[in-house]
């Protein structure tokens, strides 16, 4: 009951901040929403593992992916922030004014990988999954990855949309999350 309530006390904020985009499965928001509230239930089922058996293997490379997890939001906001030039002359309701980008970024992180900020949210799901795995968390974890991978691929309907060939070229030389592979 205890998991239940901190679920949903949780899932506030992130209801709030989603709210454009609840009933607008055409756009990025929607499935963002989704993984995010995937993430919340793992956190919520995990928590009490966050440092049980801090040097067992599975706790390391969660660790890993959680530090890794810190350097791509920090890297790709930072970055997006600076050279992205966000801007509410870009109209598009569905988008958080720091996702109203005007110019497409293709250096720091970006340079590398389309989805930074993605691919943080992908390595911090599976980074609290592997605090404590079970079969009904793995099957979470992999939902909120299919998640996260269609709201890629509506984010990058999107900057086609607004960015033309130019984000088409950029696709051609960049990959989605992990560098040279994927």
């Amino acid at each position: 009951m205890k998991s239940i309530i901190l679920f949903l006390l949780l899932s506030i904020p992130v209801i709030y901040f989603s709210r454009r985009n609840l009933f607008h499965p055409g756009k990025h928001g929607f499935y963002r929403f989704l993984g995010w509230e995937g993430m919340i239930w793992l956190l919520v089922s995990n928590y009490r593992y966050w440092f049980a058996q801090p040097f067992s293997t599975f706790q390391l490379i969660s660790w890993a992916l959680l530090l890794l997890s810190v350097y791509l939001v920090m890297a790709g906001a930072w970055t997006l922030f600076r050279k992205g030039k966000p801007s509410t002359e870009r109209h598009d309701r569905h988008l958080f004014s720091f996702e109203k980008t005007t110019e497409l970024v293709e250096t720091g992180v970006f340079r590398y990988i389309r989805h930074p900020l993605y691919a943080s949210l992908i390595c911090l799901n599976w980074g609290i999954l592997l605090k404590n795995i079970t079969p009904w968390l793995l099957v979470i974890a992999l939902f909120c990855t299919l998640m996260f991978y269609i709201t890629s691929r509506y984010d990058e309907k999107e900057c086609i949309a607004y960015f033309g060939d130019k984000y088409s070229d950029y696709m051609t030389h960049t990959r989605m999350f992990i560098p040279f592979v994927f």
